[in-house]
């Protein structure tokens, strides 16, 4: 049958095919493999072209007319010359069936029809059989061809036979021959039709198993490959794998010196620290990008409610980003200096740096730390006090005769104190003209650079620190250096540079003792405050909250002005715990200015996962909605946290202020002992001013006893506030 189907096959023949969900459709032969003996067919659908391999029983099943004897190619006839008088006889249809051979076949040789109506009516026949044995279980090809019918005889006149042929794999033997209906015929292929479909079904889902269990192999092999390539000791190393193959995929295009530093009236930058000892030491994972000089990206580790690791890639976008190879040189190039320049012309400016504790401002404002000793030539302080001396001995600056003053004071929990001075407490009041003026507030005359590096060193010193969750000596204080600019006495120009204090969460410092938790909240405001102002300024608001902090308070005049400007730096921590702080740095740095990402690379804003898991996606806004109801609960109790904190602070200043009146009427009660020492003192007179005074003070004392009483309240609620939010944060840890 082989050498049969191979000659009468060609290439660009049109046969049918059954595909395996039972339909049966035309295509084409595109090439012949007679080792395999199968034929390669294609075909299309819709636009798509498809192929597939067939075997040659497969096709003969689907057209059997390929296998009748006098079957010709499609073409054969136009190129064959005409004959005359040529008669076709009637053929049957071939029908190929493969069985199971039965242990033993015993078939009588006596098959006859009577004429050839007979055979054109298709009546019912009888069978007799010879017996034979065979092969158990032996697949047999049944081959039925029509007879040409044979010459009439004496002893049977108009009787025909049909011959059968029964073809075995390796072998072909003769078959008795075997006549039937043509209904038992169709049936027969009905059947076996059937049960080529099924089983070639059967074999396309063996090959799809087995591809699936190759592929399967292949992931797990790769795998493990991925796994032996990275450290598996380091903790959330899963994170880190797919935080190094989705860097492989970015073109970083990172700041450089000889970049061109743009001016803005408010600018906001960001500058990523590297891993500090003690986040190597953890073996911490980076968890932030630079892709460009404007974006930056962080990968936030999350996971879904079947325990999936995926990351969810944040972009932001700022006026310049700072990766951690950039130096302070760098960073003050783009920031504090075009700023310089802006107050030999007149101007005021503000430079703050901000972030969280441990996040690198003191760094980057004071210079670089040697051990515990800090090289105050390296900062911004010092490089902004060179460019002033330097523009200072300028032509066009010379003739101006400019003086330059120095002050350096700290605000440490909503007091201000002269760190130039030897820590004294000053007062900020407003003037009759509605100008803030911080009463006592040391001005330095300095004559140049050198001068303004000791002035950093003695209020370094002195500045108020303390021990946080993420540094054993964090500045707790809000640091502010001022270069002056004076002009025959009078103000010319004012820069600004504060070092912020570390922002922490609430939910952090609750847990700490009160004086812990009054510096975080008092800090927080005062960092709400700075925002809220910055924004109204930039979006030219008719309000700017001002009063809100003395922070804001004190800047007030740098702030306002046609030639005021003022530059951010967002600091950002890397490590992996720090995630949610960096998080919420790049938030505050965002509200500020709100510059959009969008113009980003599409890269910047893709997720990479894991799985492609869609079905956790309705279980995750479960478990979303749960933590929102949860950090509703957590944010009323700090909200009230917040507001007991802010009434002890109003009732401490209240208190203060009336014992420092109880003071101040002293010298009364001196002058009324004075009285009694001398000789002929009146005696009705000294007790009318000792009636007074005593009535005097038991005003002033009944006054501050409620105070003192009022204020004992309010800690007792900021007690519980806290106490509160505690029990709230336990069940998340």
């Amino acid at each position: 049958m082989e050498q049969l189907m191979a000659s009468r096959l060609v290439n660009g023949l049109v046969i049918k095919i059954m595909r395996s969900n039972g339909v049966v459709h035309s295509a084409n032969i595109t090439s012949i493999d007679l080792e395999r003996s199968s034929v390669h067919v294609e075909w299309k659908e819709g636009s798509a072209c498809k192929g597939k391999e067939i075997s040659f029983t497969d096709v003969v099943t689907v057209n059997p007319e390929l296998l009748e004897a006098d079957y010709d190619p499609p073409g054969a006839k136009e190129n064959m010359p005409p004959q005359k008088n040529t008669t076709f006889q009637t053929q049957r249809r071939i029908t190929i069936s493969r069985i199971p051979a039965p242990k033993e076949v015993s078939l009588q040789n006596s098959v006859v029809e009577s004429g050839a109506q007979t055979a054109l009516r298709g009546p019912s026949i009888r069978m007799t059989a010879i017996p034979e044995t065979l092969l158990p279980n032996h697949e047999m090809e049944v081959e039925m061809t029509a007879q040409p019918p044979a010459q009439p005889s004496a002893n049977a006149a108009g009787v025909r036979t049909r011959s059968t042929k029964l073809s075995s794999i390796g072998e072909r033997r003769l078959l008795p021959r075997v006549t039937e209906t043509t209904d038992d015929a169709t049936a027969s292929a009905v059947k076996s039709s059937q049960a080529r479909r099924k089983s070639n079904i059967v074999k396309e889902m063996e090959k799809m198993k087995s591809k699936r269990e190759e592929k399967r192999a292949q992931n797990s092999e790769l795998r493990t490959k991925r796994v032996q390539d990275y450290d598996t000791s380091v903790p959330n190393w899963e994170f880190g794998k797919m935080i190094k193959e989705f860097r492989a995929t970015l073109d970083c295009q990172r700041l450089n010196m000889n970049d061109p530093a743009e001016e803005h009236r408010i600018c906001v930058c960001v500058r990523k620290r590297p891993l500090n000892k003690q986040e190597l030491s953890k073996k911490e994972i980076d968890i932030i990008s630079v892709p460009s000089k404007s974006v930056v990206l962080v990968h936030e580790p999350k996971l879904k409610v079947d325990l999936t690791k995926f990351l969810e890639n944040q972009a932001f976008r700022f006026d310049f980003i700072f990766d951690e190879s950039a130096s302070n040189d760098m960073v003050y190039r783009f920031t504090a200096r075009p700023l310089v320049h802006s107050i030999f012309e007149g101007g005021k400016a503000t430079c703050f740096a901000y972030g969280q504790t441990g996040s690198g401002k003191t760094h980057t404002m004071g210079g670089d730390f040697l051990g515990k000793s800090q090289n105050v030539t390296t900062g911004v302080y010092a490089f902004a006090s060179r460019d002033v001396f330097l523009l200072l001995s300028q032509p066009r600056y010379k003739d101006l005769d400019l003086e330059v003053f120095v002050t350096f004071f700290e605000i440490y929990n909503g007091k201000v104190f002269d760190l130039l001075n030897k820590k004294a407490k000053l007062r900020v009041l407003e003037d009759a003209k509605q100008q803030v003026q911080v009463v006592g507030l040391v001005e330095r005359e300095v004559a140049c650079a050198e001068d303004v590096f000791k002035m950093i060193e003695i209020g370094s010193a002195c500045r108020t620190s303390g021990q946080t969750f993420a540094n054993s000596s964090s500045s707790r204080s809000h640091a502010c250096l001022q270069i002056i600019l004076r002009r025959r006495g009078r103000l010319h120009g004012k820069f600004s540079l504060v070092d912020l204090a570390g922002n922490e969460r609430g939910a952090d410092t609750a847990s700490a003792d009160r004086t812990t938790r009054m510096e975080g909240a008092e800090i927080n405001r005062s960092l709400l405050a700075l925002k809220e102002c910055i924004r109204a300024l930039g979006q030219n608001k008719a309000h700017t909250p001002f009063r809100e902090s003395k922070l804001t308070q004190i800047l007030r005049d740098s702030f306002i002005g046609e030639n005021s400007r003022t530059c951010m730096i967002a600091m950002l921590s890397p490590g992996f715990n720090s995630c949610e702080y960096t998080l919420n740095t790049l938030r505050y740095a965002d509200r500020v200015k709100e510059l959009s990402p969008r113009g980003a690379e599409s890269a910047d804003n893709q997720q990479m996962e894991t799985d492609n898991g869609d079905e956790s996606s309705l279980g995750e806004s479960e478990s979303q909605d749960d933590l929102s109801l949860k950090d509703e609960e957590l944010s009323s109790q700090m909200n009230s946290f917040q507001a007991a904190m802010s009434r002890i602070e109003e009732l401490e200043d209240k208190m203060v202020e009336e014992l420092r009146d109880m003071v101040q009427k002293g010298p009364e009660w001196s002058n009324l002992l004075e009285m009694t020492e001398r000789p002929d003192y009146d005696m009705e007179s000294f007790v009318t001013q000792a009636d007074y005074l005593i009535q005097e003070s038991s005003k002033v004392l009944i006054t501050l006893s409620e105070s003192v009483s009022s204020l004992r309240v309010a800690m007792q609620m900021e007690e519980q506030a806290s106490k509160q939010i505690c029990k709230k944060r336990k069940p998340n840890k």
